[in-house]
């Protein structure tokens, strides 16, 4: 008997409907960066074990929109705009194991299914949103890269606005921000079948970009609004300080992670 064929559900005969590709996966985006304080505790409540507060900025968070084009190695998903382009709005925290600093994302919003899919195999607690951002253009009437650009950017889901924010760009920057910096600490969980049977897969992965190319980071100020939601958490990271803005055009490769430990992380 023949079997089937798919990097991801459906598999069929051919492999063809799978709803995504094998990695790596390429991306191409415009990102949007607000890092500000929030208190500690809120971070720590999202933080399961055996992943404890990063030692230094425990309360930094990174609210981060990304308007992308990605593929895979043959590219042909960029001839097919509809299977290429998506947006997502993301929550980044810090966190530290084992002594060493990672990036978390805690909160996540996509608006193409092949992405929601893609983050539940990388680990990304990812859902369904309605993300939009200004994009930059050289022409009319669009904002260009440069001193005094102004980006507006808005989250939602469920029919609630759960963010909205405004970045006027500044100066020229070094970077993009610190609290998305590192190599990403995610739990992949999955549960059991049977009623009461704890977790099938439970996994502490790290993972990170196998390749990265960007242009000029920018820094600017931000103004950030989030809003409570009945179905939604993004609020409790309420923000007590700004700390800056950046934007910023990368390119970057994923192509697998590494076992970290598994079944510590106590969740249910």
């Amino acid at each position: 008997m023949a079997g089937v064929r798919g990097y991801f559900h459906p598999k069929t005969a051919t492999g063809r409907s799978s709803l995504v590709p094998e990695p790596p996966w390429h991306y191409s985006g415009d990102l949007l960066t607000i890092e500000y304080r929030t208190d500690p505790a809120r971070v720590r409540e999202l933080l399961p074990e055996p992943l404890e507060l990063a030692a230094e900025d425990p309360g930094a968070v990174a609210l981060i929109w990304a308007d992308w084009q990605s593929c895979a190695g043959s590219r042909e998903e960029l001839l097919d705009p509809v299977r290429s382009q998506y947006k997502e709005a993301f929550a980044v925290v810090r966190c530290s194991y084992r002594g060493r600093t990672y990036s978390r994302c805690v909160y996540i919003w996509v608006d193409k299914d092949f992405a929601v899919a893609r983050g539940l195999h990388q680990g990304y607690p990812k859902k369904l949103g309605s993300i939009h951002q200004t994009r930059p253009h050289p022409y009319g009437p669009a904002p260009r890269i440069e001193a005094g650009a102004r980006f507006g950017a808005t989250l939602a889901a469920a029919d609630r606005r759960l963010a909205q924010a405004v970045v006027t760009l500044r100066e020229p920057s070094p970077h993009n921000g610190f609290v998305n910096g590192h190599l990403m600490a995610h739990h992949r969980w999955l549960p059991a079948i049977g009623k009461g049977g704890g977790l099938a897969l439970d996994e502490l992965v790290e993972s990170g970009a196998a390749a990265f190319e960007a242009g000029q980071a920018w820094a600017g100020d931000a103004e950030l609004e989030l809003f409570d939601a009945p179905t939604e958490e993004l609020s409790r990271l309420a923000v007590r300080e700004p700390i800056g803005a950046y934007f910023r055009q990368v390119g970057v490769v994923w192509d697998g992670g590494t076992l970290l430990e598994s079944g510590t992380s106590g969740a249910h």
